[in-house]
């Protein structure tokens, strides 16, 4: 249960040398940051199954609400990174008032969820880089392009095993390489993705308004079916849930304290204008989309602007739209990798994980080594197991780890209320406690499957922590007088 002052966090965000990392970042690269992993391919498929499963054109709230309740949590970030300007996020929140172990746990787990994560969208992009080939009339060989335990069928009828998925390994380790080359070049790189997948949403947003049906949004709000979540007002908070993971990714920013310039004042305006940028958009492509087409044409539909374009001229919409999922999933990756790297960099700083990890690469001052073992491990999970196995492990860790920072305002609120706090987030106790609620509610939402998945890994993370890190942890006595 030890745990870091501010003080000592403060200090350490200051420190400076080469074997720390390279502040490059502003406010505007920070909000790039956030839109390039909040607005990923999720936005172009789950907006149609929300609105007609659930919502019906009300879609539109269900965003609102979805916005809402990530923002109590976005908040608590944003006060958590204006005093403790250190990368490690949640990790590292939790580190100054949970304690050691508690940290221990988010910072283990969120190695997972970005790994995953990483995996999921680089297997999604391999997929959809197919078929946007298809459209030219190119292939790649069927056992280059899945795990060697997925079958693919081929056109005159037969079967034939995967190998490997090849795209999916070498977008992973282009994607380290820009990673490891600067937190600049990479903050580069996204930004000119992000300017790309935000102009696609404006494009879709600009050509759609003018085929609007005003008939299609009537009932706005359609009756309940007598089942809770099946439209009505409880349609809309199930949408609500149903879209809630389209939002996660503000965390991110939240890493990258170390890296960036005046991080006091950049950060709780890379994540909070990061959110709220992608609320208004999210609102208003929500209501552009139900105005083109009837909800009910959204059903079992993972392409609902295709189905949105199919009622105008617009038939290269297609390719288009591929080529836009490509383009989200890019920065997500870029972005998820970015994030992971940093928080396994600062669990080795601490002592917790082998010093190796925190070496800082001489020139682009980036936690290269970290990113290299990374870089392997989400590349054999590209490269070997389905996405029907990696893809059900959902953001579980990532609403745990909104929680902790939540319940780490408070705890700090009361213990040390005097602390400087460049932002402080408002009506509190009630918005961290809102936040707790939110989160825990999304949490217990998810399949049994999911919560066996985080034990088996948190367990595994446990027998690590208490067979290594807490011997050589720089935060015991015993750590200590070792480093001495």
């Amino acid at each position: 249960m030890i745990r870091k002052s501010i003080a000592q966090l403060q200090a350490e965000g200051a420190e400076q040398g080469e074997n720390t990392l390279k502040r490059s970042l502003g406010a505007v690269n920070l909000i790039a940051i956030g839109i390039g992993v909040i607005i990923g391919a999720g936005l172009f498929s789950l907006t149609g199954l929300a609105a007609a499963n659930n919502a019906g054109p009300a879609v539109t709230l269900s965003f609102l609400v979805a916005a809402v309740g990530c923002a109590f949590s976005a908040l608590c970030y944003a006060e958590f990174a204006s005093m403790v300007p250190v990368a490690g996020s949640a990790y590292t929140y939790a580190y100054t008032t949970l304690g050691e172990l508690f940290a221990w746990i988010i910072g283990w787990d969120l190695i997972l969820e970005y790994s995953v994560g990483a995996a999921t969208v680089s297997i999604s992009w391999s997929q959809y880089l197919v078929k946007l080939l298809g459209y030219f009339n190119l292939s790649l060989p069927a056992q280059l392009v899945a795990s060697p335990f997925e079958t693919i069928g081929m056109a005159g009828g037969a079967a034939v095993h995967g190998w490997i998925n090849l795209p999916a390994v070498l977008i992973v380790v282009l994607i380290t390489g820009i990673v490891i080359r600067g937190t600049k070049g990479s903050a580069l790189f996204n930004a000119l993705v992000v300017a790309l997948k935000v102009g696609v949403v404006l494009v879709f947003i600009a050509l759609g308004w003018k085929y609007i049906q005003p008939a299609n949004y009537h009932p706005f709000i359609p009756p309940n079916t007598g089942e809770f979540g099946h439209f009505g007002w409880s349609g809309i908070l199930r949408g609500a849930g149903v879209i809630f993971f389209v939002f996660i990714g503000f965390d991110m920013v939240a890493t990258m304290a170390q890296e960036t310039k005046n991080p006091r004042r950049n950060m709780p305006i890379g994540i909070i204008g990061s959110l709220l940028i992608c609320t208004v958009l999210f609102v208003v492509f929500g209501y552009v989309l139900t105005g083109m087409a009837r909800y009910t044409e959204f059903a079992n539909s993972a392409a609902p602007v295709a189905v949105a374009f199919a009622k105008t001229p617009y038939h290269w919409i297609g390719i288009a739209l591929i080529m836009a999922i490509l383009v989200g999933y890019t920065s997500v990756i870029l972005v998820d990798l970015m994030a992971q790297s940093r928080v396994f960099y600062t669990m080795s700083k601490d002592g917790l994980l082998p010093p190796v990890f925190a070496r800082i690469h001489h020139r682009f001052r980036t936690p290269f080594l970290s990113n290299r073992l990374l870089c392997i491990f989400i590349s054999l999970f590209a490269g070997f197991v389905p996405i029907s196995v990696v893809g059900e492990m959902t953001s579980i860790g990532t609403l745990f780890a909104f929680i902790i920072v939540c319940v780490g305002v408070l705890i700090l609120r009361k213990k040390q209320p005097d602390l400087p706090r460049a932002f402080k987030t408002p009506l509190v106790p009630w918005v961290p406690i809102l936040g707790i609620l939110t989160c825990a509610a999304m949490m217990f939402s998810l399949p049994l499957g999911t919560w066996i998945r985080l034990g088996v890994w948190l367990v595994i993370g446990l027998v690590i922590y208490f067979g290594y890190g807490k011997k050589r942890s720089l935060q015991s006595t015993d750590g200590l007088s070792k480093k001495g």
